[in-house]
């Protein structure tokens, strides 16, 4: 009982006044013998906080001076930087183990655990320091960093705030029967000063049991699941960050941890049953450190729009609610595991954190001085969610499965928050965004993968010709992103064997049913394209048909751009583009990028970045957002195929197709070796997470089921007695109207006075006022950007175009002086004066000779030399140029040709060219040459030359005539004689050269693809 006593007189405020009974009952807590001793507490953190302003200095004792000095010293030790001039000088301490660079994050990836004082203080000064305040008086208290301690019996789960002013304390019963979760929450928001002395209560009131002790520091709680017996807690122990918007972080899972939550002495039990380890085995397949993702006080689960439209709202009516309150249950991974902690927590999120399953990843585009976010957020439903041959189609919900929402969101950061200056709450007019949608064929299909084909046969299990699941499915698209819905179906229509061909008809047939009964204006928009046919034709320009199809989606859709009724840019984006084949990874991916591509150009568009809304291929901009999607993609591929993309942006852009092709093979083999061996564990490692299912006594384990259909399809018994929904009436009319978004932007009702700080506190996420950091370790200035591949050397030189939106050439990094030289072979002309002041005296004499010797065959006219020009060039060469010295010519700077002028040479070109021929004026003179050329040669009747002969006659009239030899007759003679029959080819000429072509056709070698064959070559 002193325990109890110690810590009720722990509890009494400053003014005398008393908490409650119970309230002391939830902290306290029987002792037990036999518990270790108490383990030492290593405290980091290094910032205290005192908000009793009623002490007064001469109340003062020993244990706040304690904590004083604590305190001070534990700043000192933090601190990085150098001590002033003025400090006191103080003895070196050794160096720790752990080191301080400026390449580590602001916030370790490790929680630091609660510094609290382990000398008890007495009652006077303990009343006196009381100051408690309830939660709901001044909003939510939303924790952000947690310390678990334990007794012999008990859990306490200390939390604090960003801004590490509020601490809650929860209290967590070990001794709780096995499948019951006895949790107290203290719903009182104390200082740290205060939270230090309950813990100190607690530790004084278990000191027979071993004390309070200090099991872990953690981010968050995921949640609670049973298996067979006791409960266990899920804790987040690592993370990091990935992503800022509007000042809010997202955070990424890097490690967790179970906790069970049961006695020590009772672990020994759960260690020797197989099925519990067997469960837990089975959930620790399913990879929580990896592509898993939290933010404390942004709603990951929803869009930009609608959190801002639903803020809008809020401030329009003059609703008090907290909006992460209303998160999109859909895409909450831990909802199972929140489901215990709802019934149990009087405020869940303030302890737990909902998570999301996809992708994130944020870049920085840099233009000249403005910086430019490009966020892009993946979302993966947890409905029908599993491995790739084991989930296909959809569910008796109309759930899909791959049913991912990605959203990319451009934001120019001139200012950080949502809201505008002015204050503008939430009008911000700096930030835009657009959603894409992939997910499977909504139909009832499988495909059986026992086998070892990597294809299996598509199998059509149930023809509804209602279409319900479509229906379905399509209304709750309606529902999220309203109407109009283009769906691009992109599998493949001609097959040898059938196989996609059969959903291309169903699905087809499907649009049409569901289309009759929809308004004008509001049916579905269905385009149906073989792309994988289109990327093997060599006339096909996959990409180029993929953009024409992305600005017909633009211009249904929109794209959401924020702002107020005044800036005149507000635009909302109302509709959906919906993307699939049959996996929708591969082609999906690239489609969806083509389409994201379209919507960055016209996103940059809106911000005033760009005057056009189209961006080239090739630029500093759009290979960042290439790489973002690629990652993307990749992600995606992994968590439901279990490979890489296999066809990448680049296999059908047709770059680099020798090392794509072999990366394809290899991320080929993978996902077949994945989705024939692995995909069955992870499809029950993702249907006990999940809540898919539960552990019941007397039903079968999950490990013995043959199937788990019934785990995500209705139970038929209980199906047919739902109302079921109208064949005709298929859709929600009210899903289908436009919404329209609060045009005000102040606050109405309670809101009105209301500072900033009680809608928005992004700065104390962002900034961190109480931290001393730096620039190198925040994260917006260390993601990607643009600039981290720049020559500096050619930028400081100013030989670097810093445009991110120029095409690279691939000679960006080379100095203009030089260029860029190919290796090139000149044929000389044998009649060219070569003029170069580099010529040896022997070539300079060589040359004058041979002009005498030329002029002595053909005296000069006029005293002029006359030579006759050249085939392959007319210089005019003269008499001067022979005989005196030779001048360098000005040299001609030599340009590289860029090879998109070179690749510009297209049909139409080449057609127009040939209906238009042009001839130079060179070429009429080579021309004329030509055709002139016999008549000036005589007829030859004798060797007398005749009067004025020209030089090419004189050459060919002392030239030495050779006499064939019998050999080279008899050749002759061969090739011109010719059979009676000559299309009859007999055994003798088989050997003749001729007849080499025939040979090898015999042999059954194509005419066209014969190689020579030195070894079979007989004259």
């Amino acid at each position: 009982m002193e325990d109890n006593q110690a810590h009720q007189q722990h509890m009494t405020s400053g003014d005398g006044r008393k908490i409650s009974q119970q309230h002391a009952a939830s902290i306290s807590e029987p002792t037990s013998p036999n518990a270790p001793p108490p383990a030492a507490i290593d405290y980091g953190q290094s910032k205290i906080r005192e908000t009793s302003n009623s002490i007064e200095p001469s109340m003062i004792g020993k244990e706040d001076m304690h904590h004083e000095s604590t305190d001070t010293q534990m700043i000192a030790d933090v601190m990085p930087f150098p001590r002033l001039s003025n400090d006191v000088p103080s003895t070196p301490k050794p160096a720790g183990p752990q080191t301080h660079s400026d390449d580590e994050d602001e916030e370790p990836p490790t929680a630091k655990s609660f510094p609290r004082s382990m000398s008890p203080a007495s009652t006077a000064q303990r009343n006196r320091g009381a100051e408690y305040k309830k939660v709901g008086e001044d909003g939510v208290c939303q924790m952000h960093r947690f310390s678990l301690y334990e007794t012999a019996s008990r859990y306490y789960l200390v939390g604090t705030d960003v801004g590490e002013c509020k601490f809650r304390i929860l209290k967590i019963d070990r001794t709780a029967d096995s499948g019951e979760l006895s949790i107290a929450e203290d719903d009182i928001v104390y200082t740290r000063k205060e939270m230090n002395q309950i813990l100190n209560a607690v530790d004084d009131g278990n000191k027979a049991t071993g004390g309070l002790k200090l099991r872990c520091s953690i981010w968050g709680l995921l949640g609670f699941i049973r298996f067979t017996g006791a409960y266990y807690m899920l804790l987040v122990t690592k993370k990091s960050q990935v992503a800022m918007i509007g000042g809010h972080y997202i955070y990424k899972m890097d490690a967790t941890e179970l906790v069970s939550l049961t006695m020590p002495s009772s672990r020994f039990k759960l260690d020797r049953d197989p099925e519990e380890a067997r469960f837990v085995g089975i959930l620790n397949n399913l990879d929580l450190s990896r592509s898993f993702y939290f933010s404390y006080s942004y709603d990951i689960t929803r869009t930009l729009q609608h959190n801002i439209f639903r803020e809008r709202q809020n401030l329009q009516r003059g609703e008090e609610e907290t909006p992460l309150n209303h998160r999109n249950s859909m895409f909450i991974w831990n909802q199972h595991l929140l489901e215990q902690a709802t019934s149990a927590f009087k405020t869940t999120y303030d302890w737990c954190l909902p998570i999301v399953h996809g992708f994130v990843d944020q870049t920085t585009l840099r233009v000249f001085g403005r910086t430019v976010h490009i966020t892009l957020i993946a979302r993966r439903s947890r409905f029908f969610a599993g491995a790739r041959f084991l989930k296909r189609g959809a569910n008796d919900l109309g759930y899909v499965a791959n049913d991912v929402e990605t959203e990319q969101i451009v934001s120019e950061m001139l200012t950080t928050s949502f809201h505008s200056p002015g204050p503008e709450l939430f009008a911000n007019p700096r930030y835009t965004s657009y959603v894409q949608h992939r997910g499977s064929i909504p139909l009832y299909w499988t495909q059986d993968n026992s086998g070892v084909s990597p294809k299996p046969a598509i199998e059509l299990n149930l023809v509804d010709p209602f279409y319900s699941a479509a229906g379905l499915h399509f209304d709750n698209l309606f529902d999220r992103y309203g109407a109009p819905i283009f769906v691009l179906n992109l599998v493949k229509s001609r097959e040898r064997t059938p196989r996609e061909s059969k959903l291309l008809r169903e699905y087809g047939n499907a649009i049409s049913y569901l289309n009759q009964f929809l308004p004008a204006d509001k049916k579905i928009l269905y385009k149906a394209w073989d792309m994988s046919r289109a990327s093997k034709s060599p006339d096909q320009d996959v990409l180029g048909t993929l953009e024409l199809i992305a600005e017909g989606v633009m211009t249904k859709t929109g794209f959401f751009h924020n702002g107020s009724d005044e800036s005149g840019n507000f635009s909302i984006q109302n509709g959906i583009a919906r993307t699939n084949c049959i996996d929708c990874l591969d082609r999906t991916n690239a489609a969806q990028f083509v389409i994201g591509k379209r919507a960055f150009g016209h996103q940059l568009h809106a911000l005033g970045i760009i005057d056009d809304p189209s961006i080239e291929y090739d630029t500093d901009a759009l290979n960042l957002f290439t790489h973002m999607f690629h990652d993307h993609g990749d992600t995606i591929a992994i968590q439901y195929g279990g490979s890489h993309l296999v066809n990448t942006t680049d296999t059908y852009r047709k770059t680099n197709q020798w090392t794509s092709h072999s990366r394809d093979m290899v991320e080929s083999f993978k996902r077949y070796y994945n989705n024939s061996f692995l995909d069955k564990q992870r499809q029950e490692a993702y249907n006990l997470f999940l809540g898919n299912y539960t552990f019941v006594q007397g039903e079968p384990m999950l490990w013995d089921l043959s199937t788990d259909y019934y785990l995500h399809h209705a139970d038929p018994r209980t199906w047919s007695a739902l109302k079921q929904k109208s064949y005709v009436q298929w859709f929600t009319p009210e899903h289908l109207d436009r919404p329209d978004m609060p045009l005000s932007t102040q606050p109405h009702g309670p809101y009105v006075g209301k500072p900033l700080s009680f809608f928005d506190e992004y700065w104390l996420e962002y900034y961190r006022p109480q931290y001393f950091s730096s620039f190198k370790k925040m994260f917006p200035f260390k993601m990607n950007s643009t600039y981290k591949n720049l020559p500096f050397k050619s930028t400081a030189e100013g030989k670097y175009d810093l445009s991110p939106f120029r095409v690279r050439d691939g000679n960006e990094h080379a100095s203009p002086e030089k260029g860029h030289q190919k290796k090139e072979i000149t044929i000389p002309d044998p009649d060219e004066s070569i003029a170069d002041e580099e010529i040896s005296w022997n070539a300079r004499n060589i040359l004058q000779s041979r002009s005498a010797f030329l002029g002595s065959l053909n005296p000069p006219q006029n005293g002029s030399l006359a030579l006759q020009h050249s085939m392959l060039k007319d210089p005019h060469l003269d008499d001067k140029a022979a005989t005196q010295p030779l001048e360098k010519p000005p040299e001609e700077k030599k340009t590289s040709k860029d090879k998109t002028v070179v690749a510009q040479w297209t049909l139409e070109q080449f057609v127009f060219n040939s209906l238009n021929p042009s001839v130079s004026d060179k070429e009429a003179h080579d021309y004329q040459r030509y055709i002139e050329h016999p008549s000036n040669i005589p007829l030859v009747v004798s060797n007398d030359l005749p009067p004025n002969p020209s030089t090419e006659f004189v050459m060919y009239v002392n030239s030495t005539f050779v006499e064939p030899t019998e050999e080279d007759v008899t050749t002759f003679g061969d090739f011109l004689s010719i059979a009676e029959d000559p299309l009859t080819v007999a055994d003798a000429d088989i050997t003749k050269k001729r007849y080499k072509a025939y040979r090898q056709w015999n042999k059954g070698k194509s005419l066209f693809k014969q190689r020579v064959d030195p070894s079979e070559y007989v004259p």
